[in-house]
């Protein structure tokens, strides 16, 4: 035997013999995972006995259903830029997890995800709830492992966080076999250590500052992973010392204050028509920090012209994979947000300010002219009733919304004041609004805490208010009731114009269904009734739900159900 070898084999019979599951739970809490969303399973009961002896500084949350559990770990890595740590059991558990975790994928949150797996003596037999979850997995996640060696446990969860925050953050798997988790062996613990983070090159910054001043007509996107409070503040200075206008990509308002003078609107789902002809026709130079340009940020890819955009593209993203992607930009630089703002406020604006002040203000104006409410069918404007939210919530009032035509109303009249006061997934998907919610009051418990759902998206995830109640998370539901799936009623109309089916729902009575969980409520017919309902709503101890019933007709603020209707039958008679 070497002399090293022997070194280690007498360093290992020093150690304590620890189980899999306790030597997991105990990397976890180095790493500094306050918060586990779970529901539990019998396939990681030894990682839930190691976590009995971390109750003091590891939180175990258990919610109703593995879906709300995995969107709840998103919304933690959204609002704290540490992974959000999910743990499901195996089979059915982690079908249903996938729900959050193909959302922590589109939209770049860092997550790592635990599932149970059968014993490895059991494998490859098709063992009671087995799956392969390389293949499961594989088109969702940046890595998935399965650890067989207790012994490596550190190893992999060292791995696993930094795989999760490098780069495009994103959701990790690990699959842990039942027996590997009670397995006693000696290890050594993992040593955190701090991630590298990417920065532009000084000739990228100087080929950067020739654009700025060549420029005629320049607008700056944010959105995208890995910023803070203090990107969002260094994106303002940098808007201040260069006069920018900023628009913000899908569902990332939050990342600059709307009430900003510079600020110019989203580019998103239903943006601003204004704004998108300025950006199809008119810009010039684009530096985009941060979004990937998906579909939805460039409505369907067509907003820039493929792959060459019509403008030039200055794109800057911490992943080197998504540079190139769709679009070529004139200038690529890798780089964490920060690391781009903090050089690009070393440039010097020399007169760019005021020869774009006409080009920022108008389209200011623009944005300003199109939040306000609009006219809609029926007794309820949702318009201004997001206005009044804006206006009485504080600044810091985080708003969650899931996917549906409403969302519509909530992305276009709320203005964010401050960053990470929104989440919605840019995957689109129904049932987060109320996961993602009670994990922002968890995190955030002195903040006000908003949930928006249809009455088809909030029915996705209806059972957390369970999770809510049980660990005090006081949350506003605000469900808005049309009686339908409204979004998908919206294209049948306008593609299929009078072929209504599958679109149509039957509700519970919302208000009696939360005070089945505890939770008071009451339901409103008509928009002068809202300010004192969300008065009632924010004095209320143990959350409130308010069900506002909207007319089928306000299909979205600018179009009714008629005129989608209408709008199929002249292209059908075309």
């Amino acid at each position: 035997m070497s002399k090293a070898l022997e070194n280690k084999t007498l360093a290992d019979a020093a150690m304590p013999l620890r189980s899999g599951g306790r030597i997991l739970a105990d990397q976890l809490a180095l790493l500094g995972a306050d918060k586990i969303f779970c529901v539990p399973g019998e396939s990681f009961l030894g990682l839930l006995e190691g976590l009995y002896a971390h109750q003091n500084d590891v939180q175990v949350i258990t919610c109703r259903h593995e879906s709300g559990a995995a969107n709840m770990a998103d919304a933690y890595g959204k609002m704290t830029g540490k992974p959000g740590i999910v743990a499901v059991t195996r089979g059915p558990g982690a079908t249903n997890a996938s729900n959050g975790v193909h959302t922590a994928y589109q939209d770049s949150t860092p997550m790592i995800v635990l599932v149970g797996q059968v014993g490895r003596e059991m494998m490859d037999r098709e063992a009671f709830q087995e799956m392969d979850y390389r293949r499961m997995f594989g088109e969702m996640a940046k890595w998935v492992a399965q650890i067989d060696d207790a012994r490596r446990i550190p190893e992999y969860l060292s791995r696993a966080w930094k795989v999760a925050l490098s780069g495009r953050p994103g959701p990790v798997v690990l699959a842990l076999p039942e027996d590997m988790l009670t397995e006693e062996v000696a290890t050594v613990d993992l040593k955190p250590t701090p991630l590298p983070v990417a920065a532009p090159q000084p000739s990228a910054m100087a080929d950067l500052e020739k654009m700025l001043q060549a420029a005629k007509k320049p607008l700056l996107v944010v959105g995208g992973p890995g910023w803070n409070k203090a990107c969002c503040d260094k994106a303002i200075a940098l808007s201040e010392r260069f006069g920018l206008p900023v628009a913000a990509s899908f569902r990332c308002q939050d990342y600059f204050d709307n009430s900003h003078e510079n600020y110019v609107g989203v580019i998103g789902i239903a943006p601003s028509p204004k704004l998108r002809k300025r950006v199809m026709e008119e810009a010039d130079l684009m530096i985009a920090i941060g979004p990937r340009f998906g579909e939805m940020t460039t409505q369907g890819y067509t907003l820039l012209d493929i792959p060459t955009p019509q403008m030039k593209l200055v794109h800057i993203h911490p992943g080197a994979e998504e540079l190139g992607q769709v679009y070529a930009p004139e200038l690529s630089i890798v780089s964490s947000a920060e690391a781009f703002l903090d050089a690009a406020l070393k440039l010097e604006p020399a007169d760019c300010a005021s020869r774009w002040a006409d080009w920022r203000k108008d389209q200011n104006a623009d944005y300003r002219s199109f939040i306000e409410p609009t006219t809609v069918p029926g007794k309820v404007n949702m318009a201004d009733v997001i206005r009044h939210v804006t206006e009485t919530m504080p600044p810091d009032t985080i708003v969650a919304n899931g996917a549906g035509n409403y969302t519509v109303w909530v992305h276009r009249f709320h203005q964010h004041a401050d960053y990470r006061t929104q989440l919605a997934p840019t995957s689109g998907s129904m049932g987060y609004s109320q996961p993602s919610a009670i994990a922002a009051k968890l995190i955030a418990p002195a903040r006000e805490v908003i949930s928006f759902a249809g009455d088809g998206c909030f029915m996705m995830a209806g059972q957390e208010l369970a999770t809510a109640k049980q660990y005090g998370a006081d949350v506003i539901y605000i469900v808005v009731n049309n009686g339908m799936f409204g979004t998908i009623r919206m294209h049948q109309e306008r593609n299929h114009p009078g072929h209504v089916i599958a679109t149509e729902l039957v509700n519970p009575d919302f208000v009696t269904y939360a005070r089945a969980f505890g939770i008071e409520g009451e339901r409103i017919t008509d928009t002068e009734a809202f300010p004192a309902a969300l008065a009632r709503a924010r004095t209320s101890k143990g959350g409130y739900l308010i069900e506002i019933v909207v007319d089928p007709e306000a299909l979205t603020p600018s179009q009714s159900l008629s005129d989608a209707r209408r709008q199929g039958e002249a292209a059908l008679a075309h």
